[in-house]
């Protein structure tokens, strides 16, 4: 899906598991808290970001439909509900300062033990050879990614692969946005476009200005272990079409508990595959549901750290490739 704007500038959002709602409406929220985040601290790019072409990489239906056929139940009108209310508590925070650990230790249901369990638990079973028992725990849609007998994994790639060549395709400059698993399908994609015979020549040499990841498990061992191109030496384990990584974590978030990409992707800097990976830490203050819930895509999309690296992006100059000649 997309919306209308400036045509030299786009932002690209992926979304990560679980159920979500209808794309219009999905995009619609995701938008919303985007605009909440820009109006709040950066007011002065809010007429800019307004005309930015915003679009969505949409692939809900897919782990909608699978979902529902391992037995999982799903309210639409009641999930559009939630992400609204909890829309509506960001656009009541009108200062910078709000999203202190004060506040965020106050949050109703907020509990550490899910972060134990990501500290702690999650570690240990990998070493004990468990990660797949434990990824079909924390996500069975995530467990199907993996699985090699079926095709979900390409289903979901061709979504976000084609996506992205559009506005590759485009010319225009490119933040890349992506939550949760859809940073691992993204990065998948991203490796594709770089090394894969079927993409590369086109792709390889294109560029993403910035590739924003939120709350990115990434940063998971078991999860770089089952990466494309996790098997590949030098270069040809890494995606090399990304000059700008930045990567936001919130505390407690179980998803990202290992919040610092920097440390696990080093060697794309080494080889000059990347300009800059910078890892963040953050507090979500989305509640969800009545409670705590700091993975929430919106509570992501609304911080002011987001706004912050949208805006520094809205206002770079494009770099023109140096003439052939300087004489």
């Amino acid at each position: 899906m997309e919306s209308s704007g400036n045509p030299d500038r786009m932002l690209l959002f992926v979304h990560g598991r679980d159920f979500k709602p209808n794309a219009e409406d999905f995009q619609d929220l995701s938008i919303s808290a985007l605009t909440t985040g820009i109006e709040r601290d950066c007011p002065e790019m809010l007429e800019q970001f307004n005309t930015l072409d915003k679009r969505l990489s949409y692939y809900g239906d897919l782990t909608n439909e699978f979902l529902i056929s391992e037995g999982l139940h799903y309210d639409e009108t009641l999930d559009i509900g939630d992400r609204r209310n909890a829309l509506i508590k960001f656009r009541a925070l009108d200062k910078k300062k709000n999203f202190s650990v004060t506040r965020y230790d106050r949050l109703p249901g907020k509990t550490a033990i899910s972060e134990f369990v990501a500290d702690v638990v999650a570690p240990v079973l990998g070493s004990l050879g468990l990660s797949t028992i434990l990824i079909r725990k924390v996500g069975v849609d995530l467990g199907e990614y993996w699985n090699a007998k079926s095709d979900f994994a390409e289903k979901l790639r061709e979504r976000v692969r084609s996506s992205i060549c559009d506005v590759l395709d485009s010319g225009s400059q490119i933040l890349l946005m992506t939550h949760g698993t859809g940073c691992i399908i993204t990065y998948d994609v991203l490796w594709q476009l770089s090394h894969d015979a079927k993409y590369a020549d086109k792709y390889r040499d294109k560029k993403i200005d910035v590739w924003l990841t939120l709350g990115a498990p990434l940063g998971d061992s078991m999860i770089r272990r089952r990466l494309l191109g996790a098997g590949k030496k030098g270069a040809e384990r890494y995606p090399s079409v990304v000059v700008s990584w930045h990567n936001i974590s919130a505390e407690d978030d179980f998803v990202s508990h290992d919040n610092t990409l920097a440390d696990d992707f080093k060697n794309m800097l080494k080889q000059k595959q990347v300009s800059f990976i910078r890892d963040y830490r953050i507090y979500n203050l989305a509640i969800r549901y009545g409670k705590s819930n700091p993975h929430s895509s919106i509570g992501y999309l609304a911080h002011p750290r987001t706004a912050q690296i949208i805006s520094e992006w809205l206002q770079q100059d494009r770099v023109s490739p140096l003439p052939k000649s300087i004489f």
